[in-house]
Parts: C-alpha cells; sequence; structure tokens
C-alpha cells in the first residue's frame, strides 16, 4: 500500500510539472549573431538596376538653341491670372476716357456712408473705384500718370469722370471725413490739393466763354461806334449848311406886288 501510494504521488507531481510552468526559467544564453554586414550586390542585380534605370528624355530644341540656361526649364515661370489681367484692362480704359482722375486715401467707413458718397458723387458723373495696389501700379508705370506712383501705397480710391468736375467733387468731400484728397490729375495736368482748390475756383467753361463774347461784343460796338461818328457828324454839318442857304435865299428873294 505503501508502495502505491509512493507511485501514485510520484505520477501526480510529473503531471504537475508538465501542466504548470514556472515564472522563472533558465535560458541559455548565446552569442548575439549579427548579420547586417556589408556584402557586395551581385553582379546580376547591378545589371538589372542599370537597364532599368529612368533616363527622362532629352528636350527637341537644346536650350543653348532657346537662349535660355540649361535650369530654366525646371524653374516654373509665375503665370499671371486671368482677373489681374482683365482687372488691368478694365482701369486701362477707364483711365483713357477719363479728364479727372483723383487718389484719395481711403479710411474704414461704414457701407451706408459709402453708398450716400457714392449717391452724390453719381448725380455730377463722378465714379468711385476700389482699384488694389498690385492692379494699380503696373498699369500706372506704363502711363502718363506715372507721377502719382508714390501716392500708392496704403487703401486707396479713384475718383474718375469724364468732365472736369473739381468744384463738385470738393463740395461732397468736405462732408466726408473719411476720404482725403491727395492728388489729382485734370486734363493732363497733375494738381496738388491746393491746386485743384484753385482750379475749382476758376470760372466754368460757359462763364468764360460768355465773358469773351462780351468783351469782343464791346470792342465792336466801341469800333462801329467810331466808324459812325465822323459821318454821322458830316451828315449834321452839311444838313446845317442846307438850311442855312435856304434862309440865306429866302431873305434876297424880292417882294411880289
Amino acid at each position: 500500500a505503501a508502495a502505491g501510494k509512493m507511485a501514485a504521488l510520484g505520477s501526480g507531481g510529473t503531471r504537475w510539472r508538465q501542466a504548470w510552468l514556472p515564472a522563472l526559467q533558465q535560458l541559455r544564453r548565446g552569442s548575439k549573431a549579427v548579420t547586417r554586414h556589408w556584402k557586395a550586390m551581385h553582379l546580376q542585380r547591378q545589371k538589372l538596376l542599370a537597364v532599368t534605370e529612368y533616363v527622362p528624355p532629352r528636350p527637341p530644341v537644346p536650350p543653348r538653341c532657346r537662349g535660355v540656361t540649361a535650369w530654366s526649364h525646371r524653374v516654373p515661370c509665375p503665370q499671371e491670372d486671368g482677373l489681374a489681367r482683365v482687372l488691368r484692362r478694365q482701369l486701362e480704359d477707364t483711365l483713357r476716357d477719363s479728364r479727372m482722375v483723383a487718389v484719395c486715401q481711403y479710411n474704414s467707413m461704414a457701407d451706408e456712408d459709402m453708398a450716400t458718397l457714392r449717391h452724390f458723387l453719381r448725380r455730377h458723373n463722378i465714379h468711385v473705384k476700389f482699384v488694389l495696389n498690385e492692379i494699380a501700379r503696373p498699369v500706372l508705370a506704363q502711363s502718363k500718370f506715372r507721377t502719382l506712383l508714390p501716392l500708392f501705397v496704403c487703401r486707396n480710391i479713384l475718383l474718375v469722370s469724364p468732365e472736369a468736375r473739381a468744384r463738385e467733387m470738393l463740395r461732397v468731400l468736405r462732408g466726408v471725413p473719411q476720404v482725403n484728397l491727395l492728388a489729382a490729375c485734370i486734363d493732363d495736368t497733375i494738381l496738388s490739393p491746393q491746386g485743384v482748390e484753385n482750379f475749382a475756383r476758376l470760372p466754368s467753361l460757359q462763364e468764360c466763354q460768355g465773358q469773351t463774347v462780351a468783351a469782343l461784343s464791346l470792342l465792336c460796338s466801341q469800333t462801329s461806334s467810331l466808324l459812325q461818328r465822323g459821318p454821322s457828324h458830316l451828315t449834321a454839318l452839311l444838313d446845317q449848311h442846307i438850311q442855312r442857304l435856304r434862309g440865306a435865299e429866302g431873305a434876297t428873294e424880292p417882294p411880289q406886288g
């Protein structure tokens, strides 16, 4: 019986060792194998890579024949925006058709005030144009308005009109402190703000024409009166002489009876 119990315990201990492994086990520590040593590429692989390497196609015309450098085709050329080109063309047409172009500094204001300003200026055929400096500077540099280039350094607006309406423009701008007049070009003449005020004090073209016509008509009337004075005086003298002769003849005739 004792021998049977020992055999059962021995067999149970063996099964316990096979089912449950200990948390800590003894492992053999060997030297680590280094497999990342440099090794020459196989000759067949080198030939395959050389054959399959990408070769960019050559241009049909060499760069030296096009008058450009060899690396110019790699640098992308900046393309002009279509919207900017359209805005420049519109600005060129506006400047070409305008006799008066005024540059004003624009400070922020309410939309209702801006709409009111546009309305009062449009009454006198003056239009407000918002133009970016990036659009205006290239156009002005190639036109007769190149003298106005130093003024385009901040947010500006243009007041354009096909007529020289400086007086009406100043009258409207006096009530809008957010818009300051910097300079103007009237009839191909650059004027400062003081010059614009002096131009506005000048009489209008109709008044000048009326004054010129009045002066010329006065000279003509004076010349006509001077030319007619001699004949009229001679006529009066002759009439008086005839009357005297008739009186003398009547006195010398004898009485009939």
